[in-house]
């Protein structure tokens, strides 16, 4: 890679002029259309401002299958899942169709509240880009899509006062966009993005600050401060001195930015692609990506995506779209070195393993840090190691340097005490984690979420990982646990660790006494009910109790995904399942029911305890591992928007897993859903009340 020190490489201008038009993303289908296909240009006045779409995620700027794109097509794409209000009727609709953005001239797009949360699927801001999007708007900006977007060279802002001097034609200084940033994150948008920024930090052109604990010396106040466990890892993994590999500084603190030493890097089907694309154009074809031994590729996305795409998008070639995306990886994986879980050979269908499964099992140790195309890449800090998701631009710059840029983020505690009921898990404490205002109302966008408290600590590292890996829809930049002693039982039983080794990585991957949190929730697990997220939203939780009085009928019950597809996932369903045989019961004749394992490994847990022959004599189908239904690419998604379906993942945004309604639920609970055929809870050695059957009877 040494050419890249040869190569020209500029910033930009000083001021920057748009030409183009603004393209308001609102809760009203008709002005949408108008402003894409009649040419109307809106003002943006204080009623117009409330009307701007709050939450929009990744899936609606870029569903899933339009992500089987991988190049400047994705430029057609842009806001077609974006769902709005038909002012006629009142229904939720789509009204952005293929190409409009792209032929509209739009140089800007605005948004309200939590723009880009859900997915790190850099296929959003990139087919802004490809469309023709120089610039983003929103009151509040997700930090994955706000990164992935600065990484490419679209410019961010939360000022909505940019929108007039884009209108007027003003010249805009580059500083209006770089104030209040971080010295690394100025200079990533000054040169356009992080590869053009690498290139220069190479090239000796841009400069990386020192942490200030270095500057200060070992023996300075802020090399004594108290630093919480994620704080810890981000200070051993500091790169200070990359020409000499030279890591680790004596303590970091929130607002501090440099970059880090990786651990393990890995990425999947729907981003190694695009990555190794942009590898090949900017680097070189002939180049060698940097340790691939710290590199894993998963082909774990879509293994099942022709069990569940239409025969509409069949026959127009999105399947073969979709296949290449294996084709790419493997070639370039094979090309490079580099570790692929593919599918599995033979007869048996499904992946070797879901990404963030196989990493805590197989890699991930307390201490670390872990980076991953997914935004549920945090899965892996139930064991006390830093695992966040990341961008395309971001893997791809990671083979070349073996780091990643980080502002330290701040972090806030959730602390979990009380002894809770029986059927209540893992799952219901993050629903109701979700719910709470501090969450709710974007505080904790970007921030670290640390799980404590006797409640969490009396859970198994199974467990835990449903909390680490929900931090993604907390959109938080990271979930955390402690480690400890189940940790270490952990690393010994599961992984077949040396129990010295295993204590030794756990040792001091605590927080201090005295480290700081912008903010501690106190919740009391007694006080919880198995709960349920209305559809739409995670953060939409209620007690079940609440939806038994009128009775929510569903057509599907999926259980797996990689937050629970985990062995102990298993014995939650199996639990369940067996109380219902003792009872004579089976799958509700109304209910397709789906299990999934999250690995190989979870699969022959199941087969050695029992459970494949249980969940197949009570009526599931049972499905090799993959992410399937949780991304709308496999068994377990809804038809149509008139069905209904209980899961126990992670995320329920609209069109997710199909385009019915889906209510997120707790293992036990999407079991007893499944025996009852209405979402329901489970309740230890009590009886099952399975609803008439529609075609003997009617609710």
């Amino acid at each position: 890679m040494e050419d890249l020190k040869l190569r020209e490489i500029r910033k930009r201008p000083d001021t920057i002029r748009f030409d183009g038009r603004i393209l308001y993303l609102l809760d009203d289908a008709e002005l949408v259309r108008r402003q894409l296909h009649e040419g109307l240009d809106l003002d943006l006045t204080p009623e117009l401002r409330e009307r701007l779409r709050d939450q929009i995620s990744t899936d609606e700027i870029t569903p899933a299958y339009i992500c089987y794109f991988y190049d400047e097509t994705l430029g057609d794409f842009p806001y077609l899942g974006l769902r709005a209000t038909d002012p006629g009727t009142g229904e939720k609709v789509a009204p952005v169709e293929r190409s409009a953005v792209r032929n509209g001239g739009f140089v800007c797009s605005v948004a309200g509240k939590r723009r880009g949360k859900g997915s790190s699927r850099e296929q959003s801001p990139y087919a802004e880009l490809m469309a023709g999007i120089r610039i983003v708007v929103g009151e509040s900006i997700e930090r994955i899509y706000n990164e992935n977007c600065q990484n490419l060279g679209i410019l961010t802002t939360t000022d909505f006062s940019i929108i007039d001097r884009i209108e007027n034609g003003d010249d805009i200084p580059l500083s209006v966009f770089t104030e209040g940033k971080d010295e690394i994150t100025r200079q990533i948008i000054e040169y356009g993005g992080l590869f053009e920024f690498n290139l220069a930090r190479l090239q000796g052109k841009a400069t990386v600050p020192d942490a200030r604990s270095v500057a200060e010396g070992p023996e300075s106040e802020a090399a004594k401060r108290p630093m919480t466990v994620a704080e810890k890892v981000f200070a051993s993994h500091w790169v200070t001195d990359a020409a000499n590999d030279r890591l680790g500084v004596p303590a970091v603190e929130p607002g501090e930015a440099g970059f880090f030493r990786t651990d393990v890097r890995f990425s999947h089907e729907y981003v190694t692609p695009m990555s190794a694309i942009f590898f090949e154009e900017k680097v070189g074809a002939r180049a060698r990506v940097r340790d691939p031994e710290g590199v894993l590729f998963f082909r774990d996305h879509l293994t099942f995506l022709h069990k569940a795409m239409s025969q509409e998008r069949i026959e127009q070639g999105l399947l073969d779209v979709a296949n290449q995306l294996e084709v790419k990886q493997r070639e370039f994986a094979e090309k490079q070195g580099i570790r692929l879980y593919g599918e599995q050979q033979g007869t048996v269908m499904g992946s070797e393993a879901i990404c963030h499964s196989k990493i805590l099992e197989e890699y991930a140790e307390p201490g670390m840090l872990i980076i991953g195309s997914d935004s549920h890449t945090p899965h892996a800090g139930a064991i006390g190691c830093v695992a966040f998701g990341v961008g395309t631009t971001a893997i791809f710059n990671s083979w070349v340097t073996k780091d990643v840029r980080v502002r330290i983020p701040a972090s806030f505690k959730v602390v979990i005490s009380g002894e809770p009921q029986t059927n209540v898990t893992a799952k219901d404490y993050m629903l109701e984690i979700l719910r709470q205002p501090y969450i709710r109302d974007g505080h904790a966008i970007g921030q670290i979420i640390e799980y404590a408290g006797p409640a969490v600590e009396a859970l198994s590292v199974d467990e835990r990982a449903t909390m680490t890996n929900m931090a993604a829809e907390v959109g938080a930049f990271t979930g955390i646990v402690a480690a400890d002693d189940k940790t270490v039982e952990y690393l010994v039983s599961e992984r077949g660790m040396d129990r010295d080794r295993a204590e030794a990585l756990v040792e001091g991957m605590q927080s201090d006494p005295g480290a700081e949190y912008v903010k501690v929730i106190e919740i009391d697990a007694s006080t919880i009910e198995p709960m349920a997220a209305l559809p739409g939203d995670p953060g939409n939780g209620v007690y079940i109790e609440e939806l038994e009085k009128d009775p929510v009928r569903i057509e599907i019950a999926y259980a797996g995904s990689c937050t629970a597809g985990k062995k102990e996932d298993m014995d939650m369903y199996a639990r369940v399942f067996q109380e219902a045989k003792e009872q004579g019961l089976k799958v509700h004749p109304d209910v397709e029911c789906f299990i999934q394992c999250g690995s190989i490994e979870v699969r022959e847990y199941c087969r050695d305890h029992g459970y494949l022959d249980l969940f197949t004599e009570l009526g599931a189908e049972w499905i090799e591992p993959g992410c399937g239904a949780c991304i709308n690419a496999g068994p377990g998604i809804t038809r149509g928007a008139d069905q209904v379906s209980v899961s126990s993942q992670n995320r329920n945004f609209p069109g997710r897993s199909g385009p019915g309604q889906l209510y997120l639920v707790s293992p036990y609970s999407v079991a007893a859903s499944a025996i009852c055929g209405y979402v329901t809870k489970w309740e230890p050695g009590g009886r099952f009340e399975p609803i008439s059957a529609r075609r003997l009877a009617s609710v």
